[in-house]
């Protein structure tokens, strides 16, 4: 049968498009005809009838191409395919002529379409509800395995992340250490230096673009940073290894002291450059969410334009800043590409910027590339790390949008 089923779904596709024009011509011709050479005097336009057609073959289709999987001998020839490919088109054309049976005035085509509309949206929407809770119940499955071959306060207070396991019982050094507190440290080490870096910078743009610059300044200058957030992240992470870190290593050695070229702080200077739009974008626009009568008050009081910024506009903005933040710091910690090629794979348990660490995600990928065994302790690994920061970054997420929701409705 081999691809057969997807040249079935495009015949689908165009007997849905087929139907909808032939239908909505029908119900067009009839419209004009019986609104005396306008159209009007009909419950549904004739759009409508051609959707309830399209609807209509869609569902028969579908019916007769899950039948036909269901059906099909695994040594199905040319036979069985022209007979499957003749149903559907025999199907198709009978739902075409039936519903033109409905193409009248009193007829509620638009009602049923809208009712299809939502059945789709909803069903959409459970989808990915679903997905998500099969993404946490996936995780949560192979963490559990994992705890049964490794205690869980040893993984999350173990000092020492050594994860090589033996693949026969008399290997020499069969026992790995899973500590992932090293592996955690990294991670906010990382963070840390990228949200110095993104922290101010990020915010001093919105300050400027919101309150002091010009709109035909603000027009240029906000795309162009804007755009920092469009480039993709291992072009970060080339810059992060051939230029940010060897200019940190020399500067290093003129003052006396060596630095790796893979290092925390290169990794986190590009992180930080990475997620400075996502700061500056967000704090732009709760600032200039700000009423205008708070400014005008502030000024008409006797501020200046710099006091109004400190004790009226940032204070009333401050919870939606503190969301962009929270958001920002959640993306820093799922970064993956530039940690790999800035910081090195090295599970240091440092607070040395300098010092080459690791992180949960760079960790996750190499757990999980090349030929593993999903029973042994090193690949399950991945998903107790994968369910930690899973946690880590939904609890940043739920707090951040709970302080944005509730700064948005104090102007609304």
């Amino acid at each position: 049968m081999t691809n057969f089923p997807v040249y079935i779904l495009a015949l689908l596709g165009l007997c849905m498009i087929a139907g909808f024009f032939v239908n909505r011509n029908t119900a067009r011709t009839r419209l004009i005809a019986a609104g005396g050479g306008r159209e009007g005097g009909w419950h549904s336009q004739a759009s409508y009838h051609g959707f309830f057609t399209a609807w209509g073959v869609a569902i028969i289709g579908l019916i007769i191409f899950i039948f036909g999987l269901n059906v099909a001998p695994d040594d199905a020839g040319v036979g069985f395919n022209v007979a499957w490919l003749a149903a559907l088109l025999a199907a198709s054309g009978a739902v075409v002529i039936g519903a033109q049976r409905f193409i009248r005035s009193d007829f509620r085509a638009r009602t049923y379409v809208e009712r299809a509309i939502l059945a789709v949206l909803v069903m959409l929407s459970i989808i990915a509800v679903l997905t998500t809770f099969g993404i946490v119940m996936s995780l949560a499955f192979e963490s559990w395995r994992f705890f049964q071959k490794v205690p869980l306060n040893e993984f999350l207070f173990g000092l020492q992340w050594s994860p090589q396991t033996a693949l026969r019982a008399d290997q020499a050094g069969s026992s790995g250490a899973f500590g992932a507190v090293p592996i955690f440290a990294g991670t906010f080490l990382i963070m840390l230096v990228a949200m110095l870096v993104a922290g101010p910078i990020g915010l001093m743009i919105a300050i400027y673009l919101s309150e002091y610059a010009s709109p035909r300044t603000r027009s240029i200058v906000k795309p162009a940073v804007e755009i920092l957030a469009g480039i993709p992240t291992v072009v970060y992470g080339f810059f992060a290894l051939l230029t940010v870190g060897p200019t940190i290593r020399n500067f290093s050695e003129s003052l006396g002291f060596a630095v790796p070229t893979q290092s925390a702080i290169s990794a986190g200077i590009v992180m930080g450059i990475m997620i400075v739009p996502l700061i500056s974008s967000l704090s732009d626009d709760v600032i200039s969410a700000v009423p205008q009568s708070l400014r005008d008050g502030s000024l008409a009081l006797g501020a200046t334009k710099s006091e109004t910024m400190k004790k009226v506009i940032f204070a009333g903005a401050l919870p939606g800043i503190i969301g962009a933040f929270l958001l920002a710091i959640s993306r820093a910690i799922g970064e993956t590409m530039i940690v790999v090629m800035a910081a090195g794979r090295a599970a240091n348990l440092t607070a040395n910027p300098f010092e080459a660490v690791t992180t949960v995600t760079v960790q996750i990928v190499a757990l999980l590339t090349g030929d593993q065994e999903f029973d042994s302790a090193k690949t399950l690994a991945a998903f107790a790390l994968g369910l930690v920061l899973f946690v880590i970054t939904l609890v940043l997420n739920v707090i951040a949008l709970t302080i944005v929701r509730r700064y948005r409705e104090q102007y609304d």
